[in-house]
Order: structure tokens, then C-alpha cells, then sequence
């Protein structure tokens, strides 16, 4: 059983930054795979990012590939999404999910594929 926490959402103008905050508890955290989904109006949930439980790999949706990174402090049991040049269609409820499993350098892209989900931090990009 494994809680998550996400923060570090707001308000922001097209071309700022944002670095979201996952925490989480009540498990072994190097031992799950980590990502970020969001969720705009109307619209079904989508994969944003991945990262395996060592760290080394990592996977991008393609519209936001060389603008946001994902990362994980894993002594701290959090994982974070630095989002820089963020654009209007950037904005939704953004989501962290855990996964648990044995691959070293596996990491999950379906939402179908995890087990743990946190409420979601909303993120809001004007023009």
C-alpha cells in the first residue's frame, strides 16, 4: 500500500515554469516505478512522463519531450516534474501513480499498468 501526495501546482504565464512535487509513503519507494499523467477539461487522461525505480530511464509524451523533466530522490521518496516553457495546452490536473516492480530500468507509459495513484495538483498556463 502506497500513499501519494502531489503538490507544487498553480497559476502560471506561457513560458514560466512549474516543478511538481510527488511524496510518497507506506511502501518500499525504490522498489516502484514512477509517473505523471494529466487530465485537462473533457478530455480522458494521458501519459506525461515515466521514470524507472533506479532513475536511468525515462520517457517523454512527445509534445512536452525537451520541456519537462522527470526525477526522483529516492532517499527522499519523491519524485518531481520540472515543466519549463510551458504552454496554455500544458494545463490540467496533473497526476502521479507508483508501480510496483522488479525491473531495475523498467518504466510504464498505460495508466492500466499502475497500481497507486495520488488526488492530483491542478496546473493552470495563461497566454
Amino acid at each position: 500500500q502506497v500513499q501519494l501526495v502531489e503538490s507544487g501546482g498553480g497559476l502560471v504565464q506561457a513560458g514560466d515554469s512549474l516543478r511538481l512535487s510527488c511524496a510518497a509513503s507506506g511502501g518500499t519507494f525504490s522498489r516502484h516505478a514512477m509517473g505523471w499523467f494529466r487530465q485537462a477539461p473533457g478530455k480522458e487522461r494521458v501519459f506525461v512522463a515515466a521514470i524507472s525505480w533506479s532513475g536511468g530511464s525515462t520517457q517523454y509524451l512527445d509534445s512536452v519531450n525537451g520541456r519537462f523533466t522527470i526525477s526522483r530522490d529516492n532517499a527522499k521518496s519523491t519524485v518531481y516534474l520540472q515543466m519549463n516553457s510551458l504552454k496554455p495546452e500544458d494545463t490540467a490536473v496533473y497526476y502521479c501513480a507508483a508501480k510496483q516492480t522488479r525491473g531495475f530500468s523498467t518504466y510504464y507509459t498505460r495508466g492500466l499498468d499502475y497500481d497507486y495513484w495520488g488526488q492530483g495538483t491542478q496546473v493552470t498556463v495563461s497566454s
